[in-house]
């Protein structure tokens, strides 16, 4: 559009009485808006109040440069696969994976929304519930069992089924069935029903660097309190995990958006590397939430860089030592 009215303009410099005609014709054209031109939605206020005024709070940095909500929003609509990582508990996070969602809506495309959070179990029940004249997102949790599979409280995950609703978008249970997690849990992929083994067989497998790397993931996790000979059944099942958000993107009409949180995300072994490697001619985005932290002021102190395409930063729901609270879980469950 720009090139057009530039164009318009030079012209009428120099022949004055084609001026009156561009502004009546030439002028209405170069305003019409294209794909991914539409207005944004406007940003949800935040939530989370704990350093609310770090200077990278509502930021968004991809690599060496940063973005406005409106690059952002471009990037997304014009992506076959947009995957929002999250910090689970954080409720901004999730307020702008909805606002990602009506931003691509609003661009005229219907992504499909896979959750990591949903698995096949579910879905007659999410069938179900959509049948009904009154469904809402308030009620969708419910519906569901959200309260029973440990999860975060469905209400800060609403506004990710409101955007869906709204919108009529299919809504996809990505992650395998607790049942299909626990025999890999025991017996590794080899376990899985036949036909699902077969479909995720197509994935690549990690080579060594790659399971060196989700080895020290794990074990940072698990505050260093992870037997070693646990470690190859817990590679396996996050393997087969993302493997499976992989195939559910795949099998769903493009566009399609994974909600998950941000190891699930990861560029380099994740659901964007299987899919680089099954689908190689689409579109990829992954765009992680990541709480800021005191005395990390640049994007570069987070240790992040190409693991993800997008960092968009946001104040801390918690101040607690995730290892402390790690190790207080621990003695619970050796408690008789």
């Amino acid at each position: 559009m720009t090139a057009t009215r530039d164009a318009i303009r030079s012209t009428a410099q120099f022949r004055p009485n084609l001026r009156r005609w561009c502004v009546a014709a030439l002028c209405a054209i170069a305003f019409v808006p294209g794909p991914g031109v539409a207005d944004v939605p406007p940003l949800p206020p935040p939530t989370a109040m704990l350093d609310r005024g770090h200077p990278l709070v509502g930021q968004i940095v991809a690599t060496g440069h940063r973005l406005t909500a409106r690059d952002l929003a471009d990037r997304a609509a014009g992506s076959d696969y947009v995957l929002l990582g999250e910090k689970h508990d954080n409720p901004d996070h999730h307020a702008l994976q909805a606002w990602v969602i009506d931003a691509i809506v609003a661009a005229g495309r219907r992504p499909a929304i896979a959750m990591e959070m949903l698995d096949a179990d579910q879905s007659q029940s999410l069938a179900d519930y959509r049948k009904k004249p009154n469904a809402d997102a308030d009620g969708l949790g419910p519906a569901l069992g959200w309260a029973a599979r440990g999860w975060p409280d469905w209400s800060i995950y609403a506004p990710i089924a409101a955007a869906a609703l709204r919108a009529d978008l299919p809504i996809l249970p990505a992650d395998l069935t607790r049942t299909a997690i626990r025999a890999v849990g025991r017996g590794g992929t080899d376990a899985l029903r036949p036909g699902l083994e077969n479909e995720l067989q197509s994935s690549p497998r990690f080579d060594a660097a790659q399971s060196q790397s989700l080895a020290d993931e794990l074990r940072a996790s698990h505050c260093g309190k992870l037997p070693d000979q646990a470690l190859p059944r817990m590679m396996e099942v996050q393997w087969s995990r993302d493997a499976n958000m992989a195939r559910t993107l795949r099998a769903a009409e493009r566009p399609a958006v994974l909600i998950a949180g941000t190891g699930h995300i990861r560029n380099d072994r994740a659901v964007p590397w299987h899919l680089r490697a099954t689908a190689p001619m689409q579109t990829i985005l992954s765009v992680a939430f990541v709480e800021v932290q005191s005395g990390r002021n640049a994007p570069s102190d987070y240790g992040q860089a190409g693991l993800f395409d997008v960092l968009w930063f946001t104040a801390r729901v918690e101040d607690e030592d995730p290892c402390a609270k790690f190790g207080e879980s621990l003695q619970r469950m050796r408690q008789p």
